[in-house]
């Protein structure tokens, strides 16, 4: 509870305080003046009888609003200071109001008998205009920042890193590969990934003509450069590969894609079927677990991951906090519109909470009793005064009136006997 949220109704009751004081004092000091400067006309009486019961009344409720929370005007008058005193046994009796009406096996299954949770909260997070919806999400979403924030980097990037680490240790990747790829091969889905394998060759190999060009050179002999052939000889072997890469794309059935699909498919043969390249495959897969680059990689990308989640989730405009309340809404839509759905989750909610009230009953109410007891007397009545003392202001307010109402039927009846 945030300060505004406990400062508000202790000023409340404060303000309350104030106008039942001086209500209280208004009617002293018209006691005074009518007494001084009353005169002969009957109506003087009438108005004396009611300032008198007044003050009467409202001094009598001053005490008794009093008496609960504090010795009034500090002194040790018996049965005052009613809360503080008793404070143990108010927290013994507010434990087992507690346990009798809210927490017993019983009670809650009566209570959860005719009521529909899974369908109320379907509704409320169906309703994509509720202001709580808002709240809801915006909740969740810096819950989930908050814990992302909280957990140790470089621990938790180790635990995930182990257990992935662990769980592929466990897999032969081979025989998945293998399975992999000759699928891939069966359904042509092998194509676009080779024409973008030559295509890449390509400008690889364009980028880098001077060194082609620089690395023919070299190995000419002196007559070649001498003359000029080596220029020619490196424009020819570039063009012969152009052209054979232009022809692997454009022709399907080019024989040298046609060699590559062969090898394709006996390499994903021998990832399925072949001892020896499958314990290759294994132990270059160990190789890379073990190695340190992969650890330190793999914490970026986590870091990376985290921080992105982080500000995803901060930011009530990103995908993130649009993702959560898209989950929300179908969610309370699945809830809302499936009767069996409904019954499940009813049942289970009923069990689980008869099963806490029946483990953990004993247990909560002793928390609420021992809590209450450990606090000092001061904050158990400043607590409660602060919760209920505008209500009992009013009181004194009433009396006041109240009083000074039956101190005229009084003067009225006195009149006329």
């Amino acid at each position: 509870m945030t300060a505004r949220q406990t400062a508000v109704p202790q000023d409340r009751a404060r303000t309350m305080r104030r106008i039942a004081t001086g209500l209280l004092l208004a009617m002293a000091l018209a006691f005074v003046a009518l007494h001084r400067f009353g005169g002969p006309h009957p109506a003087w009486g009438y108005a004396i009888a009611f300032t008198e019961a007044a003050m009467v009344g409202g001094l009598a409720d001053w005490f008794a609003v009093t008496a609960l929370f504090r010795h009034p005007l500090g002194l040790p008058i018996p049965h005052t200071a009613i809360i503080p005193t008793n404070k143990d046994r108010i927290a013994d009796t507010m434990a087992a109001f507690l346990r009798d009406n809210f927490l017993t096996p019983q009670v809650v299954a009566r209570r959860l008998s005719g009521f529909n949770l899974a369908a109320s909260a379907g509704g409320f997070l169906a309703d994509p205009h509720r202001a709580e919806q808002s709240r809801l999400r915006a909740g969740a979403a810096n819950l989930f920042a908050d814990l992302l924030e909280s957990l140790d980097p470089e621990r938790i990037g180790t635990q995930v890193r182990a257990g992935l680490v662990h769980q592929l240790e466990k897999i032969e990747v081979a025989p998945l590969l293998g399975q992999m790829l000759s699928a891939a091969i069966a359904d042509r889905r092998h194509l676009p990934l080779l024409e973008g394998a030559i295509r890449w060759a390509g400008h690889t190999l364009e980028a880098n003509e001077d060194l082609v060009r620089a690395m023919i050179s070299e190995r000419a002999n002196g007559l070649l450069r001498f003359t000029g052939l080596d220029a020619r000889l490196a424009n020819a072997v570039l063009d012969g590969l152009y052209k054979l890469m232009a022809q692997m794309i454009v022709q399907p059935d080019h024989p040298l894609k046609l060699k590559v699909e062969a090898m394709l498919e006996e390499l994903a043969g021998k990832l399925v079927d072949d001892p020896a390249t499958r314990l290759k495959v294994e132990r270059a897969k160990l190789d890379l677990l073990a190695n340190p680059a992969l650890g330190a990689w793999w914490q970026g990308v986590w870091e990376r991951l985290r921080h992105a989640l982080i500000d995803a989730a901060r930011n009530p405009d990103a995908a993130l906090a649009g993702r959560i309340s898209g989950m929300l809404g179908e969610l309370g839509q699945a809830l809302r519109g499936d009767p069996a759905l409904q019954l499940q989750l009813n049942r289970f909610a009923r069990r689980t909470l008869v099963g806490v009230a029946s483990r953990y009953g004993d247990e909560i109410v002793r928390l609420v009793s021992e809590t209450v007891k450990r606090w000092d007397a001061h904050t158990v009545t400043a607590r409660i005064e602060g919760a209920v003392g505008r209500d009992l202001q009013f009181i004194r307010i009433n009396g006041t009136l109240v009083g000074g109402l039956f101190g005229l039927a009084i003067h009225a009846a006195e009149q006329w006997l």
